[in-house]
């Protein structure tokens, strides 16, 4: 039986290595949609994702459609994983928060399956006190965070808060589907 990824995708320079993880999870077999904000649009561009996934991308919440879907609803409820590769301080602060104002918040508040968290941004962003808060309660909600690594960012400096290696996040990925398989 597929399984069903939601990979999140946020406003990083790392938003490029987010193709990369949906190419190599399809390659497994997994179904993708991706759900990316309006910010990583910036970055990439819709139809990488469509093309990469072979799925509809979920841009915008209020997509105007002839058939009534809530997409942060439906797909959230097809969903067995969610992925959020890279997120920024951004989207950890909104979730820690109970903020539910875009395609992505609203998918993940109205999911009730694991969420994997990749991080990516600046050191002292990441460092940030308030930052470390958000995911402190994240993480006492459940939800699993996978890097940041040191390594060269896009300041030109180096620091903590490069995304975790696409294979890293990969493997946290198939290892969350045989934990649960395990556990059922």
């Amino acid at each position: 039986m597929t399984k069903n990824i939601i990979l999140g995708v946020t406003g990083s320079i790392a938003a490029f290595k987010a193709a990369i993880i949906v190419s190599k999870l399809k390659s497994l077999d997994f179904d993708i949609t991706v759900v990316m904000t309006q910010s990583s649009q910036n970055f990439i561009h819709p139809l990488t994702f469509r093309t990469l996934s072979q799925n509809k991308v979920v841009t915008d919440i209020f997509i105007d459609e002839s058939v009534y879907d809530p997409h942060h609803v439906s797909i959230a409820h097809k969903a067995d994983l969610i992925v959020i590769a890279p997120a920024t301080a951004n989207i950890i602060g909104k979730l820690a928060s109970g903020i539910a104002d875009d395609a992505l918040t609203s998918t993940v508040m109205a999911s009730n399956v694991p969420v994997i968290i990749a991080p990516a941004m600046e050191e002292n962003m990441y460092k940030s006190p308030i930052t470390q808060r958000n995911i402190s309660i994240l993480q006492e909600v459940g939800h699993k965070f996978i890097g940041p690594e040191k390594g060269r960012l896009a300041s030109g400096r180096t620091g903590v808060g490069r995304l975790a290696d696409v294979e890293l996040i990969i493997q946290a990925i198939i290892e969350e589907f045989q934990n649960k398989s395990s556990s059922d």
